[in-house]
């Protein structure tokens, strides 16, 4: 399940790494820190090198806390595939000359809308733990609760991403809204509290009011398409060609 990155990172048997094997599992992590990640100085890396000490999964344990890992060190796969993907982020860093010429993937030029590239994703991509461990991992980062289906986890990250971490909302959210001047005496109280200082300050708060359900009722339209796009978004399986569950 990891051999991808393995393969990425030149490890020496990326197909039969099985981590479930307590000598396999701790033999990786060492060679992890010595070769790629290099977080701990050399003199540091005593306790984690000392792989058949007892002591070994407290060591892990801490190495994951140094390195601000999102995952415990029960959690094996997901730590390990936490550590992966930080090792060949590592990589890239060391060896940018290397890769900076690469060239992406052509484009679909099928039609003018792009692709959904989650619709791709067949039952064994999104069945398999590596993929289950990432979505996890992304989503702890961004704050996002769990859900029974990993592919579900995925369209909100992505829709997060989209309209909380992308340039143009960025952008957007760093802009200061300047407000704009009322007259109150154009705008109807409805009552009158026989003070004209009560009356004003009661005239702006009804404003304020107004100005909140309008912001509620935004949010309650929203909420309402985001429903129906789900609703109106039945489950396909490709190779049957039926549309449904």
């Amino acid at each position: 399940m990891f051999r991808r990155k393995l393969t990425a990172l030149d490890y020496h048997n990326p197909g039969g790494f099985d981590c479930t094997d307590e000598s396999q599992f701790r033999n990786c992590i060492v060679w992890l820190e010595d070769q790629k990640i290099r977080h701990y100085k050399i003199e540091e890396r005593g306790n984690l090198r000392n792989i058949p000490s007892s002591e070994w999964p407290k060591a892990y344990q801490k190495y994951l806390q140094d390195l601000n890992c999102p995952f415990a060190g029960e959690e094996r796969q997901e730590s390990v595939d936490w550590l992966l993907g930080l090792a060949v982020r590592y990589e890239y860093g060391d060896n940018v000359e290397k890769y900076k010429n690469v060239q992406p993937l052509a484009s679909n030029s099928n039609g003018d809308k792009p692709a959904d590239p989650l619709v791709n994703l067949d039952s064994d991509s999104g069945n398999s733990p590596d993929f289950k461990a990432g979505v996890t991992a992304l989503a702890n980062i961004l704050k996002i609760q769990r859900h029974d289906d990993y592919l579900v986890m995925l369209k909100a990250i992505r829709i997060l991403i989209q309209e909380r971490l992308s340039p143009e909302a960025i952008a957007k959210a760093s802009q200061t809204k300047e407000g704009i001047p009322v007259a109150l005496d154009k705008h109807m109280l409805g009552f009158d509290t026989g003070d004209a200082t009560l009356n004003e300050a009661a005239q702006i708060l009804r404003l304020l009011h107004i100005e909140e359900l309008r912001e509620l009722q935004t949010k309650i339209n929203e909420a309402i398409v985001a429903v129906q796009a789900i609703i109106a978004d039945p489950k396909t399986d490709h190779r049957l060609g039926k549309v449904g569950r």
